[in-house]
């Protein structure tokens, strides 16, 4: 027991043990230059009799033996020693303190066969013996010093410790996304998979530039969904790295679905190799309130700062201005001019014409009584007030390429239609956001409402850069679209691109509803938001504590984060950390993971060296662009004449025309 008195007693025993080996060192001196001491006048009759009885036990049989016995006592006192700890004291330099005070201490009995005169043999022997014993002494006691248990100093980084066990089975259905990858365990590589077995409750893909979104996760989503037999939108922002993916995959799978889809592209740069499609189509508009949203998506796209201000009366009320126009000619000869550039270009007429043709359409009556009362009564500060933001923004999308994508009907955007499956890639340009991101906002709107609906074909919704859109209701089309079978894959760079596109309150909502994560290398909040995702696992922990007497180490274990904030921020092209959701039918224990997901880099840059290029769509020529954009205008000129003409030969509907 660790108690005061038997520390007490176990000094007392090492100093006892100590004056043994020193009285036997000095009989032997005492012993062994007997004449010396005589001569010098040191010697009595009562040591001399204490002599001869020691010698009678044999202790002096040799000249060695009892330097050799007073040796040995002394490190018995030595091992029982606890000196002060030192934690500048390194064990070489005490060992060979230790080894130099052995060597003059045994190397002294040498002396005595130099032949020198007795008074010189007995100092020289004495001074080297002496100085021998001092230095073991000395050097003896301060290994006791040492801090012989440390802490284990090859897991600087704690990478062993926070390894955890992940899935390694491949689990596969109709609908899975599975990919290989390799993962350590404690210092251990195995073989795992990702098996998003359930991608209707969203897939998230969030990493820096670099980190590997699009080359180790978006493009297998791609092509093993369209295997799979799914139909699929793809908005491509760096057109057209995905889009050649998609297509050379709806080449090499089309014949196995059951009815073959066909591939689509929107891209606003190459109209020879673009379709034409009008998002605002009448059979989708089915009430005035997809007009409402398609106003709302195609404003918000073209100033995101509104995003954080809905509700405030001047962005209200150019969002009500542009839904009255847009069911106006949703409403006009059932939609025959019901186009994006019809509406722009209605929008840029002068006030009279204006307000007239929208006050003979009873159902946006409503809608348009404010800014009518607000002109006759020439409140026009007020006025320019409400429709100029929206007129101002619009006018950026006023471009012949634009009008001409955007007034025909090569298809329509329920790309989940069993008679009429489609793969449709949107492309946009990195270098022309603000202005492709509101149109392409706005087919994607439109796109969402009509895909998501029951009886439908599974589908696939993949996004790259998600933040770059704008897509109101994001975070319903999660929740609610997982029962139309409507798989959705966001890609993002960073959680604060998200909230600073879209606003704090529904960015966190798109964030939380999601429950298939996969994030390559983040920093700052995004990482500590996941790493608390992730939870906490079982840790091993060591702690070193150093005290005047001894050293301890204790062990115990812990609760810390499974892969912690500062490792997400470090992590490596290619690796990635996540979590995967289940479903009924397929449980999975294990859905955290953190690995490196395995690409064959050979064999990709092999199919990808054999990709056909996306074939052009038609010859075009810039007389054919021009002119459809004169004809739009032509169009809203002959609507607004033929209109005026019909109300003025109306008595009972003149007084509608307004006149200032």
């Amino acid at each position: 027991m660790n108690t005061g008195e038997n520390e007490q007693a176990l000094r007392k025993i090492l100093d006892m043990t100590r004056l043994i080996s020193l009285v036997i060192l000095l009989l032997h001196v005492y012993f062994e230059f007997y004449a010396a001491f005589r001569e010098a006048g040191l010697t009595a009759g009562f040591t001399d009799k204490i002599l001869s009885n020691i010698v009678q036990t044999g202790l002096f049989s040799s000249f060695s033996k009892p330097k050799w016995i007073a040796l040995l006592f002394l490190v018995i006192s030595l091992v029982g020693a606890k000196g002060r700890k030192d934690e500048k004291l390194k064990f070489i330099f005490a060992i060979r303190g230790f080894a130099i005070g052995f060597v003059l201490y045994i190397a002294s009995e040498w002396i005595t066969a130099l032949g020198l005169s007795l008074f010189w043999s007995v100092t020289s022997y004495l001074l080297l013996t002496a100085a021998g014993y001092l230095l073991m002494l000395s050097w003896g006691t301060k290994l006791s010093r040492l801090i012989t248990r440390t802490l284990d100093g090859k897991d600087i980084f704690n990478k062993l410790n926070e390894t955890f066990p992940q899935e390694e089975r491949y689990l596969e259905n109709e609908f899975s996304i599975n990919l290989p990858a390799k993962y350590h365990l404690k210092d251990k590589v195995r073989c795992s998979w990702i098996n998003i077995i359930n991608p209707f409750r969203g897939l998230m893909v969030l990493g820096t530039p670099g980190s590997g979104k699009s080359y180790f996760v978006i493009r297998h989503v791609i092509t093993q969904h369209i295997a799979k037999g799914f139909t699929m939108f793809v908005y491509d922002f760096k057109f057209d790295d995905l889009s050649r993916i998609a297509y050379n995959s709806w080449l090499k799978h089309k014949d196995s679905y059951p009815v073959p889809p066909k591939f689509y592209v929107i891209n606003f740069d190459d109209l020879s190799r673009s379709h034409r499609c009008n998002p605002l189509e009448p059979s989708g508009m089915t009430d005035i309130t997809d007009a409402a949203e398609s106003a709302r998506t195609i404003l918000m796209g073209l100033n995101r700062e509104w995003i954080k201000k809905q509700g405030d009366f001047f962005v209200e009320s150019p969002i009500n201005f542009l839904t009255a126009v847009i069911w106006y000619l949703r409403k006009y000869k059932d939609g025959q001019f019901c186009t994006l550039p019809h509406v722009l270009e209605l929008m840029q007429v002068d006030y009279d014409s204006l307000f007239t043709l929208l006050r003979n359409e009873k159902e946006i009556e409503v809608l348009i009584n404010p800014f009518v009362t607000a002109y006759l009564n020439d409140v026009m500060e007020q006025l320019e007030g409400q429709i100029a933001s929206a007129k101002i923004a619009l006018a950026r999308l006023s471009s012949p390429q634009l009008y001409y994508v955007l007034s025909g009907n090569d298809f329509t955007l329920d790309i989940n239609n069993p008679a009429d499956p489609k793969i449709v890639c949107m492309g946009n340009n990195p270098q022309k956001i603000q202005i492709y991101g509101a149109v392409l906002s706005l087919f994607v709107t439109r796109l969402v409402k009509q895909v998501n609906r029951k009886g439908m074909q599974k589908s696939s919704l993949v996004f790259d850069e998600f933040p770059t859109i704008y897509l109101n209701n994001m975070d319903s089309l999660i929740a609610t679209a997982r029962s139309n079978k409507v798989a959705t894959c966001l890609g993002i760079q960073d959680f604060s691109q998200l909230r600073k596109d879209y606003g704090r309150e529904q960015a966190d909502v798109i964030m939380n509803i999601t429950g298939n994560i996969i994030a390559g290398q983040v920093t700052g909040d995004t990482a500590k938001q996941l790493s608390e995702r992730f939870g906490k696992i079982m840790q091993d922990r060591e702690s070193l504590s150093i005290n005047s007497n001894d050293t301890s180490i204790s062990r115990s274990k812990q609760l810390e984060s499974a892969i912690p904030a500062s490792k997400i921020a470090s992590l490596s092209s290619g690796e990635f950390v996540g979590m995967v959701a289940d479903d009924p039918l397929s449980k999975i224990e294990l859905k955290a993971f953190h690995c490196e997901i395995q690409n064959d880099h050979a064999a990709m840059q092999k199919e990808e060296a054999g990709f056909k290029e996306i074939e052009p769509v038609r010859k075009i020529d810039q007389g054919m662009i021009q002119r459809n954009y004169e004809q739009v205008k032509q169009d809203v000129q002959e609507i607004i004449q033929s209109e005026i003409e019909a109300l003025l030969a109306d008595p009972a509907r003149a007084h509608l025309v307004v006149r200032k």
